[in-house]
């Protein structure tokens, strides 16, 4: 199935939300580790979301170092792809923050402004902003600029109001003091109310998150954070108005967590760290089984079929694609494949 229309995705995300379960949304940084991706959703019979960050999208122009140029290089391969295997994947880019916007967002968005003119679907179906380092006036002024250029191509804008902890991408969020990691219910209604009338978009309230690897007990999350927070919305403009939400930096978190959330909006839940781990993981594995044969030494040739990438990256790709089918069942997705 081709990467998910506008109408699709909507449907992906206000099934899920009915449905109490959320979309892992994989990041990549490869040809390799989308190959993974998409077939750990299929394999699940569970709908996802791959998504690009800045720093992957870098990765992926190689020597260029052109974010932009890096994420449209994976989309169009991941739109290629994804058209053999029987889910919908919806192609979604990661924190981009104030600051890179006029480098990453904007060039991707005029990719699609363009393709639409040409009668071609999509490159990406949605956008992440994340204005959390700004002042939240600021914050909210910029998201809805963006919101209502998204709405024009049928995007989904991602928005972001607190600052997820931790460190992602080169990124460093170590030192934040402690009660900008939990978004307020006041912000939650300030967003309903100002970006509703834009367009569609989804939320990533904080209530404690971290990105990267975390010991149990050395993260407090609170999801009554957002329990509160969608309550005090549906009071104010009722029901429909609550908030599709975004579970960043989940990596550690009990799964009593998880589910948790997914009572309160949650609808996607970002898995990072641990595919970086099990992509990793089976390489060092396959190394220290196979030394003697991956070197050229005391006058040895080495074995072919061991140095060969494509074999460590097979196993890699194999080691991910478990991870995000636990994640599937973890987030309970797994089965619930819309082209089911």
């Amino acid at each position: 199935m081709p990467v998910a229309n506008y109408d699709q995705y909507v449907k992906m995300l206000d099934s899920a939300n009915k449905g109490g379960y959320a979309y892992p949304a994989i990041n990549v940084t490869s040809t390799s580790t989308a190959n993974a991706a998409i077939k750990a959703f299929a394999d699940m019979k569970s709908d996802g979301i791959i998504q690009v960050s800045t720093g992957g999208g870098k990765f992926a122009s190689g020597a260029v170092g052109d974010m932009a140029l890096g994420a449209i290089s994976l989309a169009q391969h991941v739109h290629l792809v994804a058209e053999k295997y029987g889910v919908y994947i919806a192609l979604h880019t990661d924190h981009c923050q104030a600051n890179v916007v006029e480098t990453f967002m904007l060039p991707l968005i005029k990719e699609t402004e363009k393709r639409r003119k040409n009668g071609q679907p999509n490159l990406f179906s949605s956008h992440m902003f994340d204005g959390s380092e700004l002042p939240f006036e600021k914050n909210l002024a910029m998201s809805k600029e963006l919101l209502d250029r998204c709405a024009q191509s049928e995007i989904i804008l991602e928005v972001e109001t607190g600052v997820v902890g931790g460190e992602e991408d080169g990124v460093s969020n170590e030192n934040t003091p402690a009660d900008k990691l939990y978004t307020t219910a006041e912000e939650m209604v300030a967003v309903a109310k100002e970006l509703r009338p834009l367009g569609k978009f989804m939320y990533a309230a904080t209530f404690g998150n971290v990105h990267g690897v975390y010991k149990p007990g050395n993260v407090k999350l609170r999801p009554e954070i957002l329990k509160l927070g969608q309550e005090a919305v549906e009071k104010e403009f009722g029901k429909e108005a609550r908030h599709l939400l975004v579970f960043h930096g989940g990596s550690g978190s009990e799964l009593s967590e998880i589910h948790e959330t997914l009572n309160y909006g949650v609808i996607k839940m970002n898995v990072d760290t641990d595919t970086q781990y099990a992509y990793s993981r089976a390489v060092v594995d396959h190394m220290l089984k196979n030394y003697d044969k991956m070197l050229k030494i005391e006058g040895e040739v080495g074995d072919k079929k061991a140095y060969d990438p494509r074999a460590w990256m097979k196993l890699a790709e194999g080691s991910m694609a478990a991870r995000i089918a636990q994640s599937c069942k973890d987030l309970k997705s797994n089965g619930k494949s819309l082209l089911a």
